[in-house]
């Protein structure tokens, strides 16, 4: 393994001046993607986002008198309700970006609204047409435009692509972006730094922004890190397996922000060259998730739930494993939030969509491991957590 990774899309799109924020460095044109621009990162937007702290989870298998097994990064807790603001303002200031186009599924539009709102920033998020409304309303409450466009994921980037080359803005993709890459890396850089015993992570993928991110923070550490996917979506799963990006048809799994079509070009051989293993979760398995949380406090979204069903699926060892809670707008959060960004606009947010017809199903479950790259090879069978934890 090498210590940083070149990728095949040095930049997505990076219209405007290549400034770099107090303290760090700027990097070379198409130079690999390592760690120290992570590090850089961190540096850059220490003055935007919070650390966030490391909650109990789950014990030991031995109780709470051999302490916390599975710890909790509550990214819930992040300003703007996800880990999306650590790459999108690593992005924006970088690139001293003014006039913004980004594609999202609705946490890292508003993580860019509100930045954008304290940059005095023009943005432009598009949509795609199952997106969840009270997040599209937040980022209207938020003063940026929307545009919603029929289709999945893929129809969402090809038309937020378009409208930057059409106004001169600055794209700034979810996650197919170096930028955005080494800004979610902070997310790993603090939970290595809080729990340097920590022997795996787990980590919800979608784009694989936040996945390949925490790649690059564990280099040089012996943390197993695993990517947890929904079972109608694994696209880096079946990815690695044939040794090569593939795109999947639009998804309606649950966890709405996990809905991506298809790996990054940016994220992609940084995944490939270190995680340990991906495992996918149905959509039964991320609601029971999502539920076991909110019975201890923590409003997780069901996106922000995977890793955590992930974990619960695997079981638990001897050792200490954190799963990242990715993201905490809820219907009431996104309610609330709205009510705070612009009184005048709170009225009753629509509900969350109906849960799909067909189900992400258990028996769709697949991995990837760094031993075993074999399409479709079986997990460990899931513990039975919840009657034992509830």
């Amino acid at each position: 393994m090498t210590t940083a990774f070149t990728t095949a899309a040095a930049t997505t799109a990076t219209t405007g001046p290549a400034t770099t924020g107090a303290g760090t460095a700027p990097r070379t044109a198409g130079a690999p993607l390592g760690r120290a621009d992570v590090e850089a990162a961190a540096v850059r937007i220490a003055g935007h986002v919070r650390p966030t702290p490391l909650l109990p989870g789950l014990p030991h298998p031995g109780r709470r008198r051999d302490g916390w097994g599975l710890l909790l990064k509550s990214e819930h807790l992040q300003y703007g309700g996800s880990f999306k603001l650590r790459g999108a303002a690593n992005a924006v200031l970088a690139l001293g970006a003014r006039r913004i186009v980004t594609g999202s599924s609705g946490n890292h539009g508003i993580a860019l609204a509100r930045l954008a709102a304290s940059l005095g920033a023009e943005l432009t998020v598009v949509l795609a047409a199952g997106a969840h409304p009270a997040k599209i309303a937040l980022i209207r409450a938020l003063g940026a435009r929307t545009v919603q466009v029929p289709g999945g994921v893929a129809e969402r980037e090809d038309r937020a692509r378009t409208l930057a080359g059409e106004t001169g803005a600055v794209l700034v993709p979810s996650s197919d972006h170096e930028l955005v890459v080494a800004g979610q890396g902070t997310v790993g850089m603090e939970i290595l730094a809080e729990a340097p015993d920590a022997e795996t992570v787990y980590v919800p993928t979608g784009g694989g922004g936040l996945l390949a991110g925490v790649c690059l923070a564990a280099y040089g550490h012996p943390v197993r890190v695993v990517g947890v996917e929904p079972a109608c979506t694994p696209r880096y799963a079946r990815s690695l397996a044939v040794g090569r990006p593939v795109r999947l048809a639009p998804s309606d799994t649950v966890a709405d922000g996990l809905r991506g079509q298809q790996p990054g070009a940016v994220p992609y051989p940084v995944i490939r060259d270190r995680v340990d293993d991906l495992i996918t979760v149905s959509d039964a398995e991320i609601l029971a998730a999502a539920a076991f949380l909110r019975r201890r406090g923590v409003e997780a979204e069901p996106s922000g739930a995977v890793a955590l069903a992930g974990a619960m699926r695997v079981g638990r060892g001897n050792g200490r494993s954190v799963a990242i809670v990715s993201g905490g707008n809820t219907t009431a959060s996104l309610a609330a939030s709205v009510t705070a960004a612009a009184p005048a606009l709170a009225t009753p947010l629509p509900a969350a969509p109906a849960a799909p017809a067909h189900p992400c199903l258990p028996s769709l479950t697949a991995v990837v491991s760094r031993t075993s790259l074999a399409a479709g090879a079986p997990v460990a069978a899931a513990r039975p957590f919840l009657e034992e934890i509830s």
